[in-house]
Formats: structure tokens, sequence, C-alpha cells
């Protein structure tokens, strides 16, 4: 397979020169754009997460020997949850590289989280199956880089601990409402705020509304801890 422009660029920020960019091709093919002879990017979203989630155990165990199992689990889950994975996916900007469908690329495709963690992960495989589990788990320790040694301890995700703390407070759990929505359609950008029961409260904007919702609980949570 010829290299283009885009995939050369892309296996530079990458940090990767494949043996076989056809394997790259078909991870950065979204299945809006498959077809005959061309496969899109899901079957290798399912191996990439399994030789995600093997590096990142196999990293934990490393970073900290003497955590517990307790301590491990909620560590792994932040690390390979879609949300990790797209931030990653932006920072080589996965993005610019995807091949998309009209529809797909008109509704923003390219920013979309869900959509960019599963490249990242179909990457990651492409990765696997190029160069073998060695050249993967070293992309992954490289690329999760700082995220492994730092993730906190107790890493649920907002919401989760933030229904936690009211819950120990004996307070109803807290509602999200969205209070304001602007831009196309195709690219809404929402503002979601957290309400406590007690009254407090805490607002923030993303392009999707679990990312609003997850970031208006962090600030709540941070708020009021």
């Amino acid at each position: 397979m010829k290299r283009s422009a885009e995939i050369t660029a892309f296996e530079a920020r990458l940090g990767y020169m494949f043996q076989h960019p056809e394997h790259l091709r078909e991870a950065l093919t979204h299945p809006s754009m498959s077809g005959p002879g061309r496969s899109d990017n899901q079957r290798l979203e399912f191996l990439g997460d399994r030789v995600l989630g093997l590096v990142m155990a196999q990293a934990l165990l490393d970073d900290a020997p003497e955590a517990t199992e307790g301590q491990l689990a909620p560590r792994y889950n932040a690390l390979v949850r879609k949300e990790a994975c797209a931030d990653v996916a932006r920072q080589v900007d996965i993005g610019a590289a995807l091949k998309l469908g009209r529809s797909e690329m008109l509704s923003g495709g390219r920013r979309k989280q869900a959509l960019l963690g599963d490249a990242m992960e179909a990457v990651i495989a492409a990765v696997y199956l190029d160069g073998g589990f060695d050249a993967a788990r070293d992309l992954v320790l490289r690329l999760w880089g700082e995220r492994i040694s730092s993730v906190a301890d107790d890493a649920r995700d907002p919401k989760t601990a933030l229904q936690e703390w009211a819950q120990a407070r004996r307070m109803q759990p807290p509602d999200y409402v969205e209070v304001h929505r602007e831009g196309p359609d195709h690219a809404p950008v929402f503002t979601i705020e957290a309400r406590l029961p007690s009254g407090e409260t805490a607002q923030a904007t993303a392009p999707n509304k679990r990312q609003a919702e997850q970031a208006a609980a962090k600030a709540l949570l941070a708020q009021v801890s």
C-alpha cells in the first residue's frame, strides 16, 4: 500500500512507522466509510481494547507493587475508559487522519469522543498486528505516559464520586439540568448544571451532554469537598 501524506504525517505524530500500512488504514476507517474492499475499524477496536487492557493492568502492577486489587481496579478503569482513549487520540490528532463518510464528517465526527476513543483502540490493535505485543506495549506506555503514575487512588468518574458523596450524607442523588445549548445541530455545545439537594450547584460546558455532566460533577465535588 502506498502511503499518503496524511498517513505519513500521522505515523510521525504516533511515533511508529508501519511495516504494513494497510493495518493503519483499516484502523483509521470509520464504519461510515466501509464498503466492498474497504474494511472499517470495528474489529480492530475490539482487539485493541483487549491489548490496551493487558498493557495497562501490567503497568499498574509494576507501578504500584503494594497496591491492593481494590486500589488498582478504579485506576485501571480510569486509564482504559473511552474518555482516556479519546484524550490520547487528541494528543496525536487522530481526528485529522480519520476516514469518515460525508454525513459523519458533517456532524463533527472528527471531534466526537466515542469515535476518537474507538479509533485509538483500533490503532493500538493495528500496531499489535504490525509489530507484535512489545511494539503495542511500548506505544501505549509512551502515549499514556505520566497518566499511569499520576492516576488517583480513587479514580472513579466524577458523577459516581459525587453521587457517593451525597449518599454518605444521606442526600438524594444530584440532578443534572441542561441550562443552555448553542451551535449548529451537527456540532452542539451543552452547558449542564449539577445540583445537590442542599443547594450547591456548578456548571460546565462541553460538546456532548455526558462530558458536560462529568465536568459539572467534578466542579461541584471540588466545591463541596
